[in-house]
């Protein structure tokens, strides 16, 4: 057995918690063939293959009907073939093979058959927690909003997922305001969704006494005993120098005609008001933003600038007691941002998020993050899944691709196999603990 396999299967008796999904409780598991085989990135790969459709199927709270899933399952099976190299299809045939033990390729004769299969054990939550202690997972942080009746709490811990006021929407300019005015007077709910539509908001935003008073709403309404962390974005788009007061009342008064510097105005004001109010909690909830991913029609793109990394870095440094956490999408800011972990006591960073979600880069990130960042400043898996089955194969990349990370480690003399290992638990499972408050499912 090489040194590689060696450690990846010594990985599978190190307990694991998964710090960010979108899991559903009461409905952990694929609901059918297109949970599994149309996941958001495979979606991506399907669209730059030549597949007409780039959009993501109805989003929760809805559900996609069979009527639409049946539809966008056959559109994408002429385009199988060629999305056959990429990581997301490795990771599609992971979960048909592992979980389902089928080993055929998915075709318009069989397809069908593949989706019964799945459809029957949808509602199996006895299998679902199975197989969370099959993986090792001691607990898995998702939306509040995707709780439902509670009814997995026991394997649960929740985040709020909610306002976005610094994530930049296409071809919109004032969707700061908007996100603010949809909370404001209203209980936690799902975010809107990337290119959704607008809901009909109760409120309306006309002067900075209405942003004061719709911020203190909003983190007044925070349920902090049932979540440990908020999840939301920071758009590289956008120039978070504070303004004035002056300077964002005029912003509001020109919001007909707003343009980018007014989304900027929007969007910095905000953010510094609400992480002020916010800062007040600080020993209660853990602020999680990602950042690295910039809107597209369908989906997004991996960029992030020099001067946000900059900005990000005075935005933490401003509110000293209140702990931040970083999802990045973009492979070359990693650098960057392990030197502001490494000099800002209340940031770290936390696994590998969409973009950076690909094998080789998962090892970059990864291994650049163990020689510069210490282990209580860093988490080293999140699935971001939608379904324990998607759960189950990104965490098998995620160990396969740390086995080839400690065992070239181990080959040059920078570990031995009981440190790698141990830094391994550290990360996978001590962090997670003592960075967000996790806490792990009792026998």
């Amino acid at each position: 057995m090489s040194l590689t396999n060696d450690i990846y299967v010594a990985l599978a008796d190190v307990p694991v918690l998964d710090v960010h999904t979108h899991l559903v409780g009461g409905r952990l598991g694929a609901r059918g063939l297109h949970d599994v085989l149309l996941y958001h990135m495979v979606v991506s790969d399907l669209y730059a293959a030549g597949c007409p459709s780039g959009g993501r199927l109805t989003e929760y709270p809805g559900w996609p009907d069979k009527t639409e899933a049946h539809a966008r399952i056959q559109e994408a099976l002429p385009f199988l073939p060629k999305i056959r190299n990429t990581s997301g299809m490795w990771a599609v045939r992971t979960i048909l093979s592992d979980l389902y033990q089928w080993n055929d390729p998915i075709t318009e004769d069989n397809w069908r058959t593949l989706d019964d299969l799945i459809r029957e054990r949808a509602d199996d939550r006895a299998w679902h927690h199975s197989l969370l202690d099959q993986m090792n997972v001691k607990r898995t942080c998702a939306e509040f909003a995707r709780r439902g009746e509670g009814l997995d709490d026991e394997r649960l811990q929740y985040s709020l997922e909610w306002g976005m006021f610094t994530r930049c929407q296409w071809g919109e300019f004032d969707t700061a305001l908007y996100d603010l005015e949809r909370t404001w007077g209203r209980q936690p709910e799902s975010p809107v969704a990337i290119g959704g539509i607008r809901p009909s908001t109760d409120r309306t935003i006309r002067s900075l006494d209405d942003v004061h008073a719709a911020v203190k709403h909003y983190v007044s309404v925070i349920p902090y005993a049932e979540v440990i962390s908020t999840a939301t974005g920071f758009s590289t788009d956008i120039d978070y120098e504070v303004p004035t007061d002056g300077a964002m009342a005029e912003a509001i008064n020109n919001r007909p005609n707003a343009g980018t510097r007014e989304r900027d105005i929007y969007a910095a004001y905000i953010c510094e008001a609400f992480l002020t109010e916010l800062e007040k909690h600080g020993n209660e909830i853990v602020f999680q933003f990602s950042t690295g991913a910039e809107p597209l029609p369908h989906e997004t793109a991996s960029r992030l600038s020099q001067k946000t990394i900059g900005q990000l870095a005075e935005i933490i440094g401003r509110h000293p007691k209140l702990r931040f956490q970083c999802f990045l999408g973009c492979k070359h800011a990693n650098q960057a941002l392990c030197t502001l972990a490494r000099e800002l006591p209340n940031f770290s960073l936390a696994g590998f998020w969409w973009h950076s979600f690909f094998p080789q880069t998962i090892r970059h990130v990864m291994a650049e993050r163990l020689d510069m960042v210490p282990v209580n400043k860093q988490m080293g898996f999140f699935s971001d899944a939608y379904t324990v089955e998607w759960a189950f194969a990104k965490l098998l990349i995620v160990r396969r691709q740390l086995a080839k990370v400690l065992a070239e480690k181990m080959e040059q003399g920078q570990y031995t196999k009981d440190e790698a290992l141990s830094i391994a638990r550290a990360i996978l499972f001590e962090s997670p603990q003592e960075l967000l408050g996790m806490e792990p499912i009792t026998a």
